[in-house]
């Protein structure tokens, strides 16, 4: 049975998913969340989550609490319907207006794009679910508040979640000296408690656990539908919860211009689709108008590129030794060297670091392995669809591969297989490496003391990067 004609049967046996409830316990060390989802007639689906306090906080609005503790939970039930994907969703706690519907649609169904695409699944916006509230608490009347200010002379709360990339390693060091950084970690493995430690920062880090529903693993190892949700819109509203139990006015992102590129080339599929700025000014909107925490959430990184990023990440060489974006390799905290996340990885600091330094990180020389080939020719546009990973602009991957071969020719090295096949494959960059060093996104929502910060870096940036 193909997979489509599978989803048929799934949204025929089990017709109606419902989001049962919630509860939770607050109090001085933090907040425990469980949600209760069924796909009604298969499963039941008790998750869990935990942020703790590390701040105090002088007074605790409860009715925003339990918003923002609901909304989380909208944000979870996608991770369990996606198991059978039923066509109806039942809310039994409340009444959402059809904007807040509409809202919630759109962002299951765009971060749901690659779940789809990969399942070879067709279905459109209006008819994968219909939502339907059947309790009878209203929404809270909100009255919009306007993003903190920051006052002359004091440094703004800040926290910055952390993955364990060298993203967040960018944002912790460019903020550090002008904000009250803060860290926000989910399920912490390896690389981001090192990450938070080199950064002096373990105290001032706020340890986040999620937790997943048996069931779920289960029905997954049966073969019921599964892929990718956006991860990223839990970031989103867990981050709320956390800064404001924690008194910290902002919520600073890592995440860059790049996301917003589509994966599969000429199509709304994103594998990003949560990280990017369309998604940010889209939780905003909802969290001003219809959750009302205060906290300001955006991307600290979002006027810059995943090259531009690479260039200021290789001046922090503290960093260097532990950082880590492989998701294959990540329960072993290592770069496994064989995925494209590690080829990505590699590409965009060949411009910036040497090849000792390079294979100081890697243990190996990627771009002499020919197995990922493939991989490379998805990263650089040779191949219509990028892959499934959180990996940079086409353009970017060419820009940086270019200067790569550039520095080879320079130090008289021989090219490696992949930049051998690149040159045969006669790719011309669409925008130069240089134009990509000074490049500066105006889509983003930094304000004049955040944007000082990310033009100062830039500006300070030098151009004395050595190669051998």
């Amino acid at each position: 049975m193909s997979r489509q004609d599978f989803y048929k049967k799934c949204r025929e046996d089990y017709p109606t998913f419902t989001y049962q409830g919630y509860s939770y316990d607050l109090n001085n060390e933090g907040i425990s969340m469980t949600f209760d989802f069924s796909i009604d007639g298969l499963s039941e689906f008790h998750p869990t989550w935990s942020i703790p306090r590390i701040n105090d906080v002088a007074s605790i609005d409860e009715e925003l609490i339990d918003d923002m503790v609901f909304s989380l939970g909208m944000v979870e039930l996608v991770s369990y319907w996606k198991i059978a994907c039923p066509p109806t969703v039942i809310i039994k706690d409340r009444q959402l207006s059809a904007e807040q519907i509409s809202w919630w649609k759109k962002l299951y169904f765009n971060g749901l794009g690659e779940f789809y695409y990969t399942n070879g699944i067709e279905e459109d916006f209006d008819d994968f679910m219909t939502v339907k509230c059947e309790g009878t608490k209203q929404p809270r009347s909100i009255t919009p508040k306007d993003r903190p200010r920051i006052a002359a002379g004091k440094k703004p709360r800040v926290m910055v979640p952390v993955g364990g990339g060298k993203d967040s390693v960018v944002s912790i060091e460019l903020l550090r000296e002008k904000a009250d950084v803060n860290c926000y970690v989910i399920n912490s493995r390896g690389a981001t408690d090192a990450t938070v430690e080199v950064g002096g920062l373990t105290d001032h880090t706020i340890y986040a656990k999620r937790t997943l529903d048996k069931n779920m693993l289960d029905l997954n190892a049966q073969g019921f539908l599964n892929g990718h949700t956006p991860f990223s819109a839990l970031v989103a509203f867990s981050s709320i919860i956390a800064g404001y139990l924690n008194d910290l006015q902002f919520v600073a992102l890592s995440n860059e211009g790049s996301a917003n590129e589509s994966t599969v080339k000429d199509s709304y599929v994103n594998h990003q689709y949560s990280k990017s700025f369309e998604f940010e000014a889209d939780f905003r909107h909802y969290e001003k108008n219809f959750i009302g925490s205060g906290v300001f959430y955006f991307s600290f990184l979002r006027p810059l590129s995943e090259l531009q990023i690479a260039m200021l990440f290789s001046r922090f060489k503290k960093y260097h030794g532990i950082f880590k974006s492989c998701n294959v390799g990540s329960k072993q905290d290592i770069w496994c060297g064989h995925c494209p996340k590690c080829l990505f990885v590699y590409i965009i600091l060949s411009p910036f670091l040497t090849l000792e330094e390079l294979d100081a990180i890697f243990g190996k020389r990627l771009f002499e392995d020919e197995t990922l080939m493939e991989d490379f020719d998805k990263l650089c546009g040779i191949l219509p669809e990028k892959p499934f990973e959180c990996v940079g602009s086409r353009d970017e991957v060419n820009a940086a591969i270019t200067e790569a071969i550039s520095k080879y020719a320079q130090k008289q090295i021989q090219l490696p297989a992949l930049l051998m096949h690149y040159q045969d494959s006669a790719v011309v960059p669409a925008i130069t490496f240089e134009k990509f060093k000074n490049q500066y996104s105006s889509e983003h929502a930094l304000d004049e003391f955040f944007e000082k910060i990310i033009k100062d870096a830039l500006s300070n940036e030098g151009n004395n990067q050595k190669f051998s």
